[in-house]
């Protein structure tokens, strides 16, 4: 399946999906899940969203590794609780170790968790949109990417880191805010100013330097 591209301008930029599949290996883990070997490292899918696991009342820091450097995220729990679940869902599995940053514009956003490295990858499932849970999209804003579709969000998220993710997200809420970076905005503006070359499909995006995902540690408070 082709990556999503949005329709007005940049807003497409944002949104591929999780929603394309690829013809390879899986095998049953046992648990639910499954791995996937793509010929270049192992990863883990499921049939169906996690459970709710985490603690509504309490809350929760994401602490990301990064080749780039380190930075925190506070996570939205009360305002996001499906979205955050998920995402402290695959932390803890480990599903992000490693993924890179597939997709950089600037003064737009970066955007990350497809362990395909392609846009198209996904973790198996999707989950609930979370809209107007009382937040706007502004730089060091979290949100979770989609086909552009509602309920089409899985793994694949972004982070905010310009302008024109003010001006362009404002205006049509699509992808459910459930974060913001707490400390370390200057290692993910270093992120956002890797250079980049045109990607298959023409958008200037394509990351020509290898920003990879270290890991992400979940804090519980």
């Amino acid at each position: 399946m082709k990556r999503m591209i949005l329709l007005l301008a940049v807003l497409v930029l944002v949104l591929s999906g999780c929603g394309a599949k690829t013809n390879n290996e899986t095998s049953s883990t046992g648990d639910g899940a499954s791995t996937t070997n793509n010929g270049a490292s192992t990863t883990k899918s499921w049939t169906k969203a996690p459970e709710m696991t985490i603690d509504k009342t309490k809350s929760y820091l994401a602490h990301f590794k990064t080749t780039k450097g380190d930075f925190t995220v506070e996570l939205y729990t009360k305002d996001a609780p499906i979205t955050v679940n998920n995402f402290v869902f695959l932390a803890n599995q480990k599903f992000y170790d490693g993924i890179k940053f597939h997709r950089i514009i600037s003064d737009f956003m970066i955007q990350t968790g497809d362990p395909t490295g392609t846009g198209a990858g996904g973790p198996g499932y999707n989950i609930e949109d979370e809209l107007k849970n009382g937040h706007t999209y502004e730089d060091g804003i979290l949100a979770m990417a989609n086909t552009g579709k509602p309920n089409s969000g899985g793994s694949q998220f972004f982070i905010c880191t310009g302008p024109r993710a003010v001006t362009i997200l404002n205006s049509n809420p699509k992808y459910s805010i459930f974060g913001k970076v707490k400390d370390g905005m200057d290692i993910v503006t270093a992120i956002a100013n890797t250079p980049v070359a045109e990607s298959s499909d023409g958008e200037l995006s394509l990351p020509t330097e290898d920003v990879r995902i270290k890991s992400i540690t979940i804090e519980e408070k």
